[in-house]
């Protein structure tokens, strides 16, 4: 199949589902039901114990007010706690009580391979695993997810993730919103497909292997039709996109402006007003919002073919604790250009003659995913340079164990979005990155390279590399 005919027909598909999404914002607004108040992720707080305890498990949740889906989470039925980590030891243990493998992997977390959570480090039914990690890293938004080859997209799909807040307690001297559901709220953006009976399913097609499969409900933290409700001033939205495959292009239907004031490794040096703002899959920001005026924006997406994600109303005998949005920010965004010892090209590739002839036709450089082989060695200490290019579509892209600064896209500066610390991004046609790579990850327990819309990393569009 030609590039053309190819992105013709995804196009086509994409549009075929992602129509069930478009609605004017008003009529989403008023589909919604007020007194369904948006919920928080419970919290799991280590910063006093120095410990970390999370189960896998089965469970059951009616979305729709409907028939009941089967799900996983963790330490509950579907998602799992919001994990609060500061700097220093932290003893983490994590039981697998379901019948099959699953595994934790820290995406945005900096630590060495045994400790990344990758394929590598399955968990078996029954068992648990407990690696004693050390915490040193920026404040961030990251989070967490079942990581196990070929299975990625249905453990995910089903509940298997939640975010963690890396804090160095400085919030309220940054003039930051920080009262955890009040003003400073945690939002899981998934789109999930369900049936017409109102259960979650997962029974992807080949197109939907082709091109990530994408649903018919948007699920906010795991809740349909809720509002988020927030005080009259300052508040702090910490997006994840946790969909498999769909890409967000956010913005308020009032028009209010997004102050952008971090990225997936953190703070920017200072907040940058944004209408709108593309988050793919894997991808986090954080954002201040100004809801002073006590108005009722809806968080939407696509301005082409506009759909609600999640309507906001303001309660004003909440406290409003912060009225301005600070003008500087204390992100270190280091210069890393000239300081590179090797350049890379990675090339994401999807073999449509393959999966035509019966394989899955996914690949980098060439090779689909061998968790025998590894495909590069890198210097510990040193400082690389990744030229990057996607086929057929643009594919989003993720490296584990490091933090980058992406330099271009398509031979142009990055979007204002691209412009901090990033550990997964968007790459349209090519792309260039520029990271040092600190952290070890033997041979045994390698680092991943791969496209984040999970059907393509599970058929193969991964790599691994050793930091020695």
């Amino acid at each position: 199949m030609k590039r053309r005919q190819f992105l013709s027909s995804s196009a086509a598909a994409l549009a075929a589902t992602a129509a069930l999404l478009h609605w004017p914002a008003r009529a989403f607004a008023q589909a919604q039901t007020p007194e369904v108040r948006l919920a928080m992720p419970p919290l799991l707080d280590t910063r006093t114990t120095g410990r970390l305890s999370l189960q896998a498990q089965s469970g059951s949740r009616s979305f729709l007010s409907g028939a009941a889906t089967p799900t996983a989470g963790f330490n509950q039925d579907y998602l799992g706690p919001t994990i609060i980590l500061k700097n220093g030891d932290l003893a983490a243990e994590v039981a697998n009580a379901l019948k099959v493998p699953v595994s934790a992997h820290w995406h945005g977390l900096l630590v060495p391979g045994e400790h990344d959570g990758s394929p590598h480090l399955p968990i078996a039914p029954g068992e648990s695993w407990q690696p004693e990690m050390h915490i040193a890293q920026d404040p961030a938004t990251v989070w967490y997810h079942s990581h196990i080859h070929e299975r990625t997209a249905e453990q995910v799909y089903f509940g298997l993730a939640g975010v963690i807040h890396v804090t160095d307690g400085d919030d309220d001297a940054r003039g930051f919103p920080s009262a955890y559901g009040v003003d400073d709220l945690t939002l899981v953006l998934q789109d999930r497909r369900f049936d017409d009976a109102g259960r979650m399913v997962y029974n992807p097609s080949m197109m939907d292997v082709m091109h990530g499969l994408v649903g018919n409900r948007l699920l906010v933290n795991g809740q349909a039709g809720a509002t988020a409700v927030v005080p009259q001033g300052i508040v702090r939205l910490r997006i994840l996109n946790g969909s498999n495959a769909r890409v967000y292009t956010l913005f308020f239907d009032d028009t209010r402006p997004m102050h952008l004031v971090a990225t997936d490794g953190g703070y920017l040096q200072a907040p940058i007003a944004l209408d709108t703002l593309t988050l793919a899959p894997g991808e986090r920001v954080e954002l201040l919002v100004d809801m002073s005026d006590g108005g009722a924006p809806v968080l939407m997406s696509d301005p082409d073919q506009p759909y609600g994600v999640l309507p906001f109303a303001v309660d004003a005998s909440l406290p409003a604790r912060i009225a301005r949005v600070p003008e500087q920010l204390d992100g270190v965004l280091g210069d890393l250009a000239g300081s590179e010892v090797e350049t890379r090209e990675v090339s994401l590739e999807m073999g449509m003659g393959g999966m035509m002839m019966g394989s899955r036709g996914f690949a980098i450089n060439g090779r689909p995913y061998d968790m025998a082989r590894i495909d590069f060695a890198v210097a510990q200490g040193t400082v690389e340079r990744w030229h990057i290019r996607s086929t057929m579509v643009a594919h989003p892209f993720h490296v584990h164990g490091v933090r980058f600064r992406v330099l271009s896209e398509n031979g142009a500066p990055p979007r204002p979005e691209n412009t901090g610390w990033k550990d997964t991004f968007l790459v349209p046609d090519e792309a260039e990155i520029i990271a040092r790579f600190d952290q070890p990850a033997r041979h045994e327990t390698p680092y991943m390279f791969h496209c984040h819309v999970l059907e393509h990393e599970d058929a193969g569009m991964m790599g691994q590399f050793t930091v020695t």
